[in-house]
């Protein structure tokens, strides 16, 4: 036996082409395999313990090499005859009966990509049309370690099949070496191999997988498509069946944690930020845009989370879910949050800036539903003052307040993109559940006849004592009583003045320029709060506040630790870093762009009678401009400055270091802050009924 081997050996090497008809080999193997479904009449024989597998390896071998005696792009006898006789489609038909089909998955890098991403579309196309096949297909077979292997001749069909332990299969991928042998004759000797333990599972979905990883677009692409088709069947019993007896979870999920510690420790957030939106489809960044070390990684990561939302959005509600949540406890929990609560400072921006990079793209509502979970907490309780949570949002929420100037903007970037997701979660936990009641207003007093009845002169700054003997005075005296509509409301009129109003004309800039005026926040607020308005039209929110209770409530009122922490930074506007006071400025207006009758009284109404203690957003810029028109008495020069600096934030004029920068920055983002403001509230309650006007009014006079 050995010398007949050997010479046939010889004999295949010599010869420049084989000696065997590759075509007549395949169709003798195919009809072995149909033959045996004539003729048994032992139903109860598995495939396995027949020739069936070993004739399919054959077939794969010879399709193998025949592929690499052909030119590129041209197909074989073979393979057009498995194709014309649509061979694998009456495998699956089989396999239905028999659990026949089993992949194994050898990963990116194999020479067989093309045809197991083919065999693939085949089977998953098939499960669509029939979820009922899942269960057949969809079996694994458990991947083991050698302990040592030895070659030995295969002598018939039916040994070799049933050469195996009882405990340990010993089935093995075909060769797919260079020379090809194998698939020249069916007497080369076959592997077995003596085996030492499982070490996992190879399935349909570990797969696909694992062809998802191939470097080749094309069939990473088409792997990614098939997996989707997969995911996506109709039938509930088949996507229990991918939740509990398949590794579909695990390994998705397992995929994203990959590419997340692939990535460098440390990124640049402003890298994150500028590479924008990645899709599973086109995984890769521009090419126009700059390189930066990482950034291939980081694609690769935020296009797989985009696929995984995407399989989460096309999925079966049962497999949806339970995606979703393997994807937040392995991933966001398991990797996401130790970085996001280290003490490192590199760990905190990165991880921070790649989560809101997530936040951007994330389209799913079933992944977005878990994430606002992981992320808010699931108590939506009132804050207290003393109260120091130990929720994750709470831990962000100091992040906003943190020593270092580059983590706090990260964070309220993060924020300001979670402001902008469909969830009524976000905005009731961060804002909405301290303001009902109503405990900022007072109870038990009648409305004052005058504006400067709700002021107390003693102790706001606006009044310091010797501020009036300066030289400085305010740009006008504090309004009169607001005017109010037939329903009771204040006219929208005296909302917008009061915020144009707010800044002096000695601390104003934006008449000396143009294309700065309060219009363009009138155009731009416009298509924000329309937006907003059709983001958040589902949840129900009522048109009016509810009525206030006469009695004094038991608890003062606290507007909780996300309003309290950005009270306190535009508190510090004229002391904070100016990309610093930007980022504050734009969370707030995302803020009162919200359509609820709460957040337009506390944020966007000047003229509510405060409870004792109490403070609005507007109350907290009326002792800004206090502080500010002393500040600038101490600046020689001020207003020539002032307008320097606002020339060099446009880029009208080279900039220079000056001696009091950080103020005039201040003041220019303070300006332009209450021109939006005051834009917002016309957008939100015209002076002419409900539907928004596009032509506003002169600046300051309304």
């Amino acid at each position: 036996m050995l010398s007949r081997l050997g010479a046939l050996l010889q004999e295949a090497v010599g010869a420049r082409e084989p000696s065997i008809d590759l075509l007549e080999a395949f169709v003798e193997h195919w009809k072995g395999i149909t033959n045996y479904y004539i003729e048994s009449t032992d139903e109860n024989t598995p495939a396995k313990k027949t020739d069936i597998p070993w004739r399919l390896k054959q077939m794969l071998d010879i399709l193998v090499y025949e592929e690499r005696q052909q030119a590129a792009g041209e197909a074989g006898p073979c393979l057009e005859y498995l194709l014309q006789h649509k061979l694998l489609e009456t495998l699956c038909t089989l396999g239905k009966a028999e659990k026949l089909l089993r992949l194994d998955g050898t990963g990116p890098g194999s020479l067989t990509e093309k045809e197991e991403v083919q065999f693939t579309t085949v089977l998953c196309s098939k499960i669509q049309q029939d979820p009922a096949l899942l269960t057949y297909i969809l079996e694994g077979r458990k991947t083991v370690s050698r302990k040592k292997a030895s070659r030995e001749p295969t002598t018939l069909p039916r040994e070799a099949a049933s050469i195996k332990d009882k405990e340990h299969p010993q089935s093995k991928a075909p060769d797919r070496g260079p020379c090809g042998a194998q698939a020249l004759t069916t007497q080369l000797p076959d592997r077995t191999e003596e085996l030492d333990g499982e070490t996992g599972e190879s399935s349909l979905v570990t797969t696909l997988v694992g062809l998802c990883k191939s470097k080749k677009g094309r069939v990473a692409l088409k792997a990614q498509e098939n997996l989707l088709l997969l995911v996506s069947v109709a039938s509930q019993a088949a996507a229990t069946h991918l939740v509990q007896s398949s590794p579909c979870c695990p390994a998705i999920v397992e995929r994203l944690c990959q590419l997340y510690q692939s990535m460098p420790t440390f990124l640049d957030p402003a890298d994150i930020a500028a590479l924008g939106s990645i899709s599973w489809r086109l995984p890769s960044a521009p090419a126009d845009e700059a390189s930066f070390p990482g950034k291939e990684t980081l694609a690769a990561f935020l296009g797989w989370f985009d696929y995984c939302g995407h399989l989460i959005t096309e999925a079966h509600k049962v497999l949806a879910d339970a995606l979703a949540k393997a994807v937040v406890e392995k991933f966001f929990v398991g990797i996401l949050q130790p970085q996001l609560l280290h003490v490192s400072e590199q760990s905190v921006l990165t991880s921070t800036a790649l989560l809101t990079a997530m936040l951007h793209q994330l389209r799913s509502p079933p992944l977005l539903r878990e994430a606002v979970a992981f992320l808010m907490g699931a108590g939506q309780q009132p804050a207290a003052p003393e109260g120091s949570p130990h929720t994750l949002c709470a831990h962000l929420i100091r992040h906003c307040n943190h020593l270092s100037d580059e983590i706090s903007i990260v964070t309220l970037r993060l924020f300001e993109e979670l402001l902008q997701k469909p969830h009524e979660q976000i905005v009731h936990g961060l804002i909405l559940c301290n303001l009902e009641g109503r405990l900022y207003v007072a109870r038990g007093s009648p409305e004052p006849e005058s504006y400067e009845d709700t002021l107390d002169l003693e102790e706001d700054p606006y009044f310091t004592d010797g501020f009036l003997d300066s030289g400085f005075q305010p740009s006008a005296k504090p309004p009169p009583a607001p005017v109010t509509n037939s329903d009771g409301k204040t006219a929208v009129t005296e909302i917008v003045n009061s915020f144009l109003c707010l800044v002096p004309e000695e601390a104003k800039t934006s008449a000396f320029l143009e294309e700065t005026g309060y219009d363009t926040y009138v155009h731009d607020a416009y298509g924000l709060f329309q937006e907003c308005s059709s983001r958040v039209a589902p949840w129900g929110w009522p048109p009016g506040p509810s009525p206030l209770d006469p009695h004094e409530p038991d608890q003062p009122f606290f507007e909780g630790h996300f309003l309290q922490m950005l009270f306190d930074r535009i508190a510090r506007i004229l002391e904070q870093p100016y990309s610093l006071n930007l980022q504050v400025t734009s969370v707030l207006s995302r803020l009162a762009l919200f359509p609820h009758p709460l957040i337009h009284e506390y944020l966007l109404d000047p003229y509510i009678n405060l409870a004792p203690g109490c403070r609005s957003l507007f109350s907290v810029l009326v002792r800004v401009i206090g502080d500010l028109m002393q500040r600038i008495q101490r600046v020689p020069q001020f207003p020539g400055q002032l307008l320097l600096v606002r020339k060099q934030l446009m880029g009208q004029v080279p900039g220079e270091q000056l001696d009091h920068q950080i103020l005039p920055q201040g003041i220019v983002v303070l300006e332009e802050f209450c021109k939006e403001l005051a834009a917002i509230a016309f957008v939100k309650f015209p002076p002419h009924g409900p539907q928004l006007r596009l032509s506003p009014p002169p600046e300051g006079h309304v």
